[in-house]
């Protein structure tokens, strides 16, 4: 293989159904962009599971290559704010959903969309990656809000998942009774060794599946993974004046619920999304990560894949059945 030649796992259609490959691209097959990286490491996240689903609705054309965070070293660069060596990570925006993403060993991005990686490795800047920046987003937002250890209990549903775990690590790390909520039984452990202090099974086990408009005050904000009925159980039992960072859709994407408890408890409903985060807000929390607000046990939460076997561990997170983060090998993957 030339230098002007990298591996790709490319996803196209076919009947019915997404295929991927292993293939060779060429360098003039990178997107437009200012800045090229040699991948060391990507991720998978739910969105990458979505990417791979026929009428997952998140890919604008096939072929493409998935992968919606990356992590690597600045090869190329026509920018001032990186040179050539640089450490950086990019996520969001098009990145493996409208133009080539992390799943191939050469990704060229716009400079707007570049993080540097600061003290975080590469391989830390893939376990957090978008599922763990997304929870770091979901703690920040409850932090803003005005919630405090001494505020009271944090709900976190999904909690074995992507989002939810980094979640538990992060409020835990912070000084907050985390209630830890997952269908995974398996998945305990685990939790508790995250710093939940408490680990229950799905909302609709412990909670009345028919959600009442108000129902008994329980926590003073959740970072809810899930969406759907779970999202209306959470909403119906925060207390006064709580809230909750929604980003789940795994529970449905309808939102049956009332406006009793906006108005008559004070809660707020925030929605967290990291795609089209603007990229100034997303360095200086990228910075956090790296320092304030870094995790404490991504030992705990992290396996790793090459790219080349990447399709098992996506279909175990489609179906529900992964539990923490995946990182992918890419570079040395193939």
């Amino acid at each position: 293989m030339s230098e002007s030649q990298f591996s790709a796992l490319v996803a196209s259609e076919g009947d019915d159904k997404i295929v991927t490959t292993i293939e060779t691209l060429n360098w003039t097959q990178l997107p437009a962009g200012d800045v090229t990286i040699r991948v060391h490491y990507s991720s998978v996240n739910f969105k990458d599971a979505l990417a791979l689903t026929p009428g997952g609705g998140v890919v604008r054309d096939y072929p493409i290559v998935p992968g919606i965070d990356l992590t690597g070293e600045v090869v190329e660069s026509d920018s001032s704010e990186f040179a050539v060596g640089d450490l950086v990570l990019a996520h969001g925006y098009e990145i493996g959903t409208g133009r080539h993403g992390g799943y191939a060993q050469y990704a060229r991005v716009p400079a707007g969309w570049v993080v540097p990686l600061g003290v975080i490795s590469p391989r830390d800047g893939a376990a957090i990656g978008t599922a763990g920046f997304t929870a770091a987003m979901s703690v920040q937002a409850l932090v803003d809000r005005g919630l405090t250890p001494n505020s009271g209990p944090i709900l976190v549903t999904g909690a074995s998942g992507g989002v939810g775990s980094v979640a538990v690590d992060l409020l835990a790390s912070a000084g907050y009774k985390v209630v830890a909520s997952s269908g995974k039984t398996e998945a305990k452990e685990r939790l508790f060794a995250l710093g939940a202090s408490e680990v229950i099974g799905r909302l609709s086990e412990n909670l009345d599946a028919k959600t009442r408009p108000l129902s008994t005050a329980l926590w003073a904000g959740a970072v809810d993974c899930v969406g759907g009925t779970t999202l209306a159980s959470v909403l119906s039992s925060l207390k006064y004046g709580g809230a909750v960072a929604a980003s789940g859709l795994t529970g449905g994407r309808c939102l049956s619920t009332t406006v009793l408890p906006f108005i008559l408890r004070g809660v707020a409903l925030l929605g967290m999304d990291s795609v089209q985060m603007p990229i100034e807000a997303r360095r200086a929390l990228w910075q956090k990560l790296g320092t304030s607000l870094a995790p404490q046990h991504l030992p705990d939460l992290v396996d790793e894949v090459d790219v080349r076997d990447v399709i098992e561990v996506i279909n175990q997170v489609r179906t529900g059945q992964y539990s923490g983060r995946a990182v992918v090998r890419v570079s040395e993957g193939f």
